[in-house]
């Protein structure tokens, strides 16, 4: 399964959100989760994100979300936002070294 998810912060807190993005990307580092691939980008408007995310097997979500430093990051994303998140499901055509082959 493939999603993306894209929000726009509050000006005054992408700092914060930042912050709460890279305390992911140490848990992920150090639990080196199997089947997970996971990139996050801000956007020229210096306020927007994107996350894209693949999973290889049905279980691979829950080695993101149960993350101790996930759930600190989507406990008060709401508040951070000035456009709350949109999920999508994507369903890939074709790809070229993005996603590991």
């Amino acid at each position: 399964m493939k999603r993306m998810v894209q929000y726009k912060v509050k000006a005054d807190r992408v700092a914060e959100n930042e912050g709460y993005v890279r305390a992911v990307y140490e848990a992920l580092h150090q639990a080196k989760p199997a089947g997970l691939r996971y990139a996050t980008f801000r956007l020229a408007d210096g306020v927007s994100f994107v996350h894209l995310v693949s999973y290889e097997s049905e279980g691979g979500s829950s080695a993101l979300t149960s993350l101790p430093a996930f759930e600190a990051f989507t406990a008060g994303i709401r508040e951070r936002c000035e456009a709350p998140p949109v999920n999508v499901e994507m369903k890939e055509i074709g790809s070229y070294g993005f996603f590991g082959e």
